[in-house]
C-alpha cells in the first residue's frame, strides 16, 4: 500500500493556504468543505484564486465520478472561471484509471499537470545572484509589480493578475513576499508563508523575457530564507507546474502526488472523448 502522508499533507496544505488567499481577496468568497470536496473560490479575475479540491483519500471510481460531478456543479455555478485540482495519488487504482474519462464525463477539460513537494529543508542560506537584488514587498507598487510578473508569467491580462493581489494587506504582513530586481527593474517573484506548521511556498514566477537566468530560484531561495529566519519552521510544501518541476529539488524538495488540473470544457471539447496528452500549460501556483 502507498504511503499516502505526503500526497494527504500537499492536500491539506493547499486548502490551508487557498482559505486565507481567497479570504483576503474577499471576505465573503465561497469557502467550505463539504464532504470529499474543499471550495475556496473568491470568484474573481486571478483564476487560481477560484479553485475546487477532491478531498477524499482512496477514493474508488463510483465516488470519483461523484465528487467530479459535483465539482463541476459548483464551478458552473460561478461567474468566474477557476480550477479543480486532483491529487491523483489520493485516488485508488481503479479510479486513477478512469480519471480521465470521469472528468470527460462531468463536463471538465484536463488544463494542465502538476506535482506536490514538500521537505525539511530549511533553513537554507541566503542566496545571492550576481544580477539581481532583493526587495521584500512591503507597499502598493511593489505588489503591483508582483501581480504584473504572475500575470505575464501565466499568460494572463495583467489586470486579471492585479485583482487577485491589489491591495491586500496580508501580502504586505503575513507573506514573506520577494522581488528580485536586475539592474532596479522587478524581473522575478516568489512567496511563502506559514501554514499550519510548515512554510507554503506560492506564485513563484519570471518575467518570461528573463527565464532560465537561474532568478526564478534565487528569488525562491530568499522567501524560504526569510520566511524561516522569521517563523523558525523547518518544513516546507509547494505545488509545481512542469515548468517548475526541475527547479525545486535542487533546493531540497521531493515530489509527492501528482496533480492534475481542470477546468469546465467548452462546448466544442464535450464531444470530445478525454485526452491524457498535456496541453501547453502556464506556470502554475507555485512555478
Amino acid at each position: 500500500m502507498r504511503d499516502l502522508t505526503e500526497s494527504v499533507e500537499s492536500m491539506e496544505q493547499l486548502a490551508a493556504v487557498w482559505r486565507l488567499m481567497v479570504l483576503d481577496r474577499d471576505p465573503r468568497a465561497d469557502v467550505r468543505d463539504l464532504p470529499g470536496v474543499a471550495v475556496r473560490w473568491a470568484d474573481c479575475r486571478f483564476a487560481f484564486w477560484n479553485c475546487v479540491t477532491l478531498t477524499d483519500v482512496g477514493a474508488d471510481a463510483g465516488s470519483l465520478r461523484q465528487r467530479l460531478g459535483q465539482a463541476a456543479g459548483i464551478m458552473r455555478s460561478k461567474s468566474r472561471p477557476g480550477f479543480l485540482w486532483v491529487f491523483e495519488d489520493l485516488l485508488d487504482d481503479e479510479a486513477r484509471a478512469v480519471l480521465g474519462e470521469a472528468a470527460g464525463a462531468a463536463g471538465l477539460a484536463y488544463a494542465f499537470p502538476g506535482t506536490g513537494m514538500a521537505g525539511d529543508l530549511l533553513p537554507v542560506p541566503e542566496p545571492v545572484h550576481p544580477e539581481l537584488t532583493f526587495a521584500r514587498v512591503s507597499d502598493d507598487e511593489l505588489l503591483r509589480a508582483y501581480a504584473d510578473i504572475n500575470a505575464r508569467a501565466y499568460g494572463f491580462p495583467l489586470e486579471d493578475g492585479r485583482d487577485g493581489l491589489a491591495g491586500s494587506s496580508l501580502w504586505k504582513s503575513r507573506v514573506f513576499a520577494y522581488l528580485g530586481l536586475r539592474d532596479g527593474v522587478p524581473v522575478t517573484c516568489a512567496a511563502t508563508v506559514e501554514a499550519d506548521g510548515r512554510l507554503f511556498v506560492v506564485l513563484v514566477a519570471t518575467d518570461p523575457a528573463w527565464e532560465r537566468h537561474g532568478y526564478g530560484e534565487a528569488v525562491t531561495r530568499k522567501a524560504l530564507h526569510e520566511g524561516a529566519r522569521a517563523t523558525g519552521l523547518t518544513r516546507a510544501t509547494l505545488h509545481a507546474t512542469a515548468a517548475g518541476a526541475p527547479v525545486y529539488p535542487r533546493i531540497g524538495f521531493e515530489p509527492n502526488s501528482p496533480i492534475r488540473f481542470y477546468s469546465l470544457a467548452e462546448p466544442s471539447e464535450l464531444a470530445e472523448p478525454a485526452e491524457l496528452v498535456e496541453p501547453a500549460a502556464p506556470a502554475g501556483p507555485a512555478g
